[in-house]
């Protein structure tokens, strides 16, 4: 653990002496977080451990006093157990020039093996290479064996690179490689058959596709077995519509991130395969904050910007 807990500091994060690094972590990640304190030390930074109470759903706010924590910070980390990445508390943190380093759901396993071991450096050409193709076009649509049709526009958007390394203020999990977008608001229709995993909530890997019925930028029925039963029971409890809004598009990059094994920050990575997220969309340039988000994958997606293919049934085409 402590040649991962060093590659998170060092690579990831580039922890200066002097900087004040905060560890936001719960009882399940304390033995990760310990690893990151002694990383962080290791550094010359000024480590500060920071136990968030426990929150009833992934992406809900964190107290004032942990979002106080974040915002005081030069760099953060998050390995917890709930995600905290879409929530406002990051989004100031960022605003206020911090770093911050998404763990969600990071186990021991995942410190010492895995997607955290790639050669970041590598890849972020294919990512900032999909980023631009996200920013500079109109229309995009995917497909995939499965049933998915989903097309969204693209207009005014801005697509983000994240892969895995913070040379400034900034965002990225690890080691979920990948480049995003927030969609136009309002314009996602189709259909969007998960077949992969759904990391969130306990859902997992997928047994039996669940289908989202996608319609103005909203879904609007989800079908299939009891994955899609008990998502469709979550969102219906939180009494919020923004939870149904189709908030982010996203490409998984890692191609250390081998296969679904319903670790978010693993299965979102994995390479050729990509993500729709539904609910908040602010802390990806979208305007939406709901109660929470979650993120659905599919496998083997063809996507389509304007006339152009840049995943081809899992292959990824451009940024080579």
């Amino acid at each position: 653990m402590k040649r991962g807990a060093a590659i998170l500091v060092n690579d990831c994060a580039a922890v200066r002496p002097g900087e004040q690094v905060a560890v936001v972590s719960d009882p399940e990640r304390r033995s990760i977080a310990d690893a990151l304190l002694e990383a962080v030390m290791a550094a010359g930074g000024i480590p500060s451990l920071i136990l968030s109470p426990a929150r009833s759903i992934d992406n809900e706010e964190p107290p004032s006093t942990v979002a106080a924590a974040l915002a005081g910070a030069d760099v953060v980390f998050l390995p917890v157990t709930l995600a905290m990445a879409h929530t406002r508390a990051v989004r100031e943190a960022i605003e206020s020039g911090g770093r911050v380093v998404s763990m969600t759901a990071f186990t021991e396993g995942m410190m010492r093996a895995g997607g955290l071991f790639t050669d970041f450096r590598a890849r972020q050409p294919v990512c900032q290479a999909l980023a631009a193709r996200l920013t500079n076009g109109a229309r995009l649509r995917v497909t995939n064996p499965a049933g998915t049709d989903l097309s969204m526009s693209l207009e005014g958007v801005t697509g983000n690179s994240h892969a895995c390394l913070l040379d400034g203020p900034g965002f990225t999990a690890v080691p979920n490689i990948e480049a995003n977008c927030a969609p136009t608001q309002g314009t996602a229709s189709g259909r969007l058959v998960v077949d992969g995993s759904v990391p969130y909530y306990g859902v997992g890997v997928i047994r039996k596709p669940v289908i989202f019925t996608i319609e103005d930028g909203f879904v609007t029925a989800i079908e299939g077995g009891d994955q899609a039963r008990f998502l469709s029971d979550l969102l219906v409890a939180q009494n919020d519509r923004w939870v149904y809004n189709v908030a982010q598009f996203a490409f998984g990059l890692n191609p250390d991130c081998a296969g679904f094994t319903g670790e978010m920050l693993n299965d979102e990575g994995v390479n050729g395969t990509i993500h729709i997220g539904i609910g908040t969309s602010a802390n990806l340039g979208g305007t939406v904050s709901a109660k929470t988000h979650f993120d659905a994958i599919i496998r083997e997606p063809t996507v389509r910007i304007d006339d152009e293919v840049v995943v081809r049934e899992g292959e990824v085409l451009v940024g080579f």
